[in-house]
């Protein structure tokens, strides 16, 4: 027989923003796993889904503005090193 969470109120968790990645994350995978489960009712089955949404594209939106800093460490033909931004997908 298969365990049912009680589903934790929205207000309970801590607004999407003020989340760091790993933490959005871990609460991204938390909800896949009850939503693969089948253990939870439509209305939180569709709460839970509106939520793993919100937190994809905070994590998409964390994952883009880390490209964004990421520099990789290159020797100029002067031997010195420099630093110059890292295309994801080349190279």
């Amino acid at each position: 027989m298969k365990s049912v969470e009680v589903p934790i109120p929205q207000k309970a968790r801590p607004e999407i923003a003020g989340l760091s990645f790993e933490a959005a994350l871990k609460e991204l995978e938390e909800i896949v796993s009850r939503l693969e489960q089948g253990a939870v009712d439509l209305e939180d089955s569709i709460a839970l889904y509106e939520r793993g949404q919100m937190l994809k594209a905070h994590c998409e939106a964390k994952l883009k503005a880390a490209e964004g800093r990421l520099e990789k460490v290159v020797l100029g033909a002067s031997g010195v090193p420099a630093a110059e931004s890292l295309e994801l997908g080349q190279g």
